[in-house]
């Protein structure tokens, strides 16, 4: 790995730290070698891009929307290495890590176009002169991102500011590094100045030291929530924030519903990424006049996962990330158990040659309390707490019983009960008949409750770009 890049140079940190990263399905592979940088690599990274990023903010709005479109296409033209290596260090299938690989160019250049879309607005004047409004970059952003989509989403935040004309700090995660720095190096392959951007590899002491540096305009974090509410208080009132963290994720299933096509949905967003997305389906609240037929599709669905390497033929779930995540879903699912819950599905033996990797089953629960950890705290691991309920109200009021609000689901064939959950669940996100993962690229994406600070919207809508710019009121007389 080339480590850091700060003022134009890859470098290592000051303290002199490294971390491995190893392969989570053979963590007897190293992947990579990446800085453990501290406060003292961030302050030298916040005023290299405090110092250089004039330059890119000079440039013309098709100019930074060229070096967009550039990057993509580097992007795109690697796109399978990219996924390959992807796999590696982050532990998802091969087809996850595809769909992530061919994403981002798409991203990158749908932020491009935002380039030249940045307009002000006039206003009556009471004196006959004029009135109107000059957007401008707020100048340093602070980029600190999540190890589950370590390419797609760092590409919703780095390529909107940069849009923009700022200069971005990033703090990829520790876990995936090598994939941060692919990035970067799409993005200065493309023409973008060193000075505008500078990558801080790094744990919490970075991500901590970016958030508390005042010279730093804004933070765009996506992560968890407790992370997310340490950086709201670092920012204070006089920068702004823009947090994406937590859910516990719902999926309501009513009587009527096809119990086939809930089982398939609810699998493909509890068991997709290994279970370790934030919009991922963790609660199954289902009537119980189904609650049993659906309970036996669901284990069939998690005992029908092939679970192993993600570079392998035929698997269609990998590893968890790291071993903390292992140990924390097992923490869970024994927890679950202890409380009264059923497993019913995921006890199973894992297959031969995952002995040396962060494996684990699908889990199925049954007879969950819905005041239980399990159905109400993010596990992110594959495991799926089912709730029984006896009408749609109560199914509405289970859903709601978490901190948590983010993504909400629910599989009935009857649209007006739909209606009636999309207005009532509180959630910023709400699905009919879909998973609660997998999003539209140019919708609005945000939570509610201790999910999003809810002030910004990521990924798109008339709030996405108000982020990454100032507006400044100009009087204007002959």
């Amino acid at each position: 790995m080339k480590g850091n890049f700060i003022a134009g140079e890859w470098c290592g940190s000051v303290t002199g730290r490294v971390s491995e990263r190893r392969n989570p399905a053979d963590t007897r592979e190293v992947v990579a070698v990446a800085p453990e940088s501290g406060a003292a690599d961030v302050a030298e990274a916040v005023a290299a891009v405090s110092a250089g990023y004039a330059e890119w903010a000079a440039k013309t709005p098709e100019e930074r929307a060229d070096v967009l479109y550039r990057a993509a296409d580097i992007i795109a033209a690697k796109a399978d290495d990219l996924a390959r290596e992807l796999v590696r260090e982050e532990g998802k299938t091969l087809a996850e890590a595809l769909g992530e690989t061919r994403r981002t160019p798409a991203n990158l250049r749908f932020y491009a176009g935002e380039a030249l879309r940045l307009t002000g607005e006039t206003f009556p004047s009471p004196d006959g002169g004029l009135v109107l409004t000059l957007r401008e970059p707020v100048g340093v952003v602070g980029a600190i991102t999540p190890w589950n989509f370590p390419l797609n989403i760092p590409s919703r935040k780095l390529a909107p500011a940069l849009a923009a004309g700022n200069g971005v700090v990033y703090k990829p995660s520790e876990i995936t590094p090598l994939t941060g720095q692919r990035l970067v190096e799409a993005l200065l392959d493309a023409g973008l100045p060193a000075g505008a951007i500078a990558l801080v590899q790094g744990g919490g002491e970075a991500g901590a030291a970016l958030a508390a540096d005042e010279r730093v305009a804004a933070v765009t974090f996506t992560g968890s929530t407790a992370v997310g509410q340490s950086i709201q208080r670092a920012m204070g009132p006089s920068r702004r924030a823009q947090l994406e963290m937590g859910g516990k994720n719902p999926v309501v299933v009513l009587e009527d519903a096809d119990l086939d096509r809930a089982a398939g949905l609810i699998a493909r967003g509890a068991f997709g990424l290994s279970g370790q997305a934030c919009t991922g389906t963790s609660r199954v609240i289902v009537h119980e006049a189904v609650h049993d037929e659906l309970a036996e599709r669901l284990a069939a669905a998690a005992r029908s996962r092939t679970v192993g390497d993600g570079l392998a033929d035929g698997v269609d779930m990998g590893p968890l990330a790291t071993a903390e995540q292992a140990a924390k879903t097992r923490r869970y699912v024994s927890g679950a158990a202890a409380d009264g819950a059923v497993l019913y599905a995921g006890d199973e033996p894992l297959p031969e040659g995952t002995g040396h990797g962060h494996f684990a089953r699908p889990v199925i629960l049954t007879s969950v309390d819905p005041a239980s950890p399990v159905a109400r705290e993010e596990v992110f691991g594959p495991v799926v707490a089912v709730l029984r309920a006896g009408s749609l109200d109560e199914a509405i009021e289970i859903a709601n019983g978490t901190e948590y609000g983010l993504s909400a689901g629910i599989v009935t064939s009857d649209i007006g009960r739909a209606v009636t959950f999309a207005r009532r669940v509180a959630s910023g996100i709400v699905k009919v008949n879909q998973p609660t993962t997998g999003f539209a690229m140019y919708a609005p994406f945000g939570g509610m409750k201790n999910s999003s600070t809810q002030t910004f919207k990521e990924q798109a809508g008339e709030t996405m770009m108000r982020f990454y710019t100032a507006d400044k009121t100009l009087y204007v007389s002959a």
